[in-house]
């Protein structure tokens, strides 16, 4: 097969034992270290060898699994997590390279404090930081903070109720992500000074409020953290339907989407570059990423074997939003290549299980692609920014 036009850009979501329900039950899984330490820091690691883009951190406010109804839920669930931020920060100095995109549920969350948190990400990163912003629409995860109430959405109110309140939290999100841009602009980059001499630790004339008025928030600003060392930090957002694509195409520098194959991948990429137009953002890069769940083996036949094991522990058949992928990295690599002429920039693969799946993909997935011309085989530069092609934009706040 030829190459790819371009290089492939490739990240991994870490998510507890891995993306399968019944992951943390598979012969290699590590079901008593996932609120360790160094469960996260040697999956990371194993990223980072494998010369990843970067790896996404998933969170989330409640206890039940997407999908999942009833108080209690099933007992055979992953119950509880580390908070994602809090992780990537532990992480950070343990490696160099790869990108850290920890995830931030945004429908309950303040802007200003998640704004320092990815600014100050950056700093103890070296610039590798990044956030992916997650709206939530469950009305458990609104009862934990007791602010606001969220009505229940089922699959017979998609056409009618869902549709106003999907818009009204997308567009809150839109209006999180325009105030944490702001804060992180709200210094200029040579406000802190020090200057020992007059006794002038910053400029207080480069320091801005960014006085944010909207529907959702009212913030005044300035951060208490100084810019971060990119200047912005990316910003992702996952998408499925034609409002989440809106906020990709308007608001990010990274879309995740969910084909299921080339032809969707191509229709998904022409309506988030239309959202793009629309927002006047033609001339800036926004990366879309194709999700893909994946369970690897060395033969087909194997890789089918095992996500037949999995399913049988579970009792039901995994079907996620993302395309489930089994068989073998070259097929895998396939896969890829044909997808990326559809238009998709990168992928973000999620492990079925960890770290066994994500072994494969550093292991076997990667050399695979480097023969084929169609992945570094080092890393080139030393900031997420950097790694995925997007210039340090300029302070808004700056004077010319």
């Amino acid at each position: 097969m030829p190459s790819s036009p371009s290089p492939v850009r490739l990240a991994v979501a870490l998510d507890g034992a891995g993306r399968h329900p019944a992951a943390w039950r598979e012969p290699g899984a590590r079901p008593r270290e996932l609120l360790t330490a160094g469960y996260w820091a040697a999956l990371v690691a194993e990223a980072e060898n494998g010369l990843l883009d970067f790896v996404t951190i998933e969170d989330s406010l409640g206890l039940r699994p997407a999908g999942e109804t009833g108080a209690a839920g099933r007992p055979d669930r992953v119950r509880g997590r580390l908070d994602a931020v809090l992780v990537a920060s532990r992480v950070a100095p343990l490696t160099s390279h790869i990108g850290l995109v920890p995830t931030a549920v945004v429908t309950h969350t303040e802007p200003f404090h998640v704004s320092k948190a990815i600014a100050t990400l950056d700093y103890v990163s070296g610039g590798r930081a990044g956030v992916r912003v997650k709206v939530s629409l469950d009305p458990a995860d609104a009862a934990l903070f007791g602010r606001r109430t969220v009505p229940p959405l089922g699959a017979g109110q998609a056409g009618t109720a869902a549709g106003p309140v999907l818009e009204e939290f997308f567009e809150e999100a839109a209006d999180w992500i325009e105030v944490v841009r702001r804060l992180w602009d709200s210094w200029e980059d040579d406000a802190v000074i020090r200057d020992v001499a007059t006794g002038r630790f910053v400029d207080r004339g480069k320091l801005h409020y960014v006085d944010f008025e909207g529907d959702h928030f009212r913030v005044r600003g300035p951060s208490i953290t100084p810019r971060p060392p990119q200047g912005q930090p990316p910003v992702a957002a996952l998408g499925h339907q034609a409002v989440p694509y809106r906020l990709i195409g308007r608001s990010t520098d990274i879309g995740f989407v969910t084909p299921h194959d080339d032809r969707r991948a191509a229709a998904i990429v022409t309506a988030v570059r239309e959202e793009q137009a629309a927002a006047g953002r033609e001339s800036q890069t926004v990366h879309v990423f194709g999700d893909l769940v994946v369970v690897l083996g060395d033969t087909e036949r194997e890789a089918a074997e095992r996500r037949e094991r999995l399913d049988a522990l579970d009792g039901a058949a995994f079907s996620p939003d993302a395309y489930v992928f089994a068989g073998t990295a070259a097929q895998l690599a396939d896969l890829i290549q044909a997808w990326q002429g559809a238009g998709l920039t990168g992928f973000r693969l999620h492990p079925a299980v960890l770290p066994h799946d994500l072994e494969r993909i550093t292991r076997q997935l990667v050399p695979e692609l480097q023969r084929r011309g169609a992945f570094r085989t080092a890393y080139e530069a030393d900031t997420l920014r950097g790694l995925l092609g997007l210039p340090r934009p300029a302070n808004r706040y700056a004077a010319a």
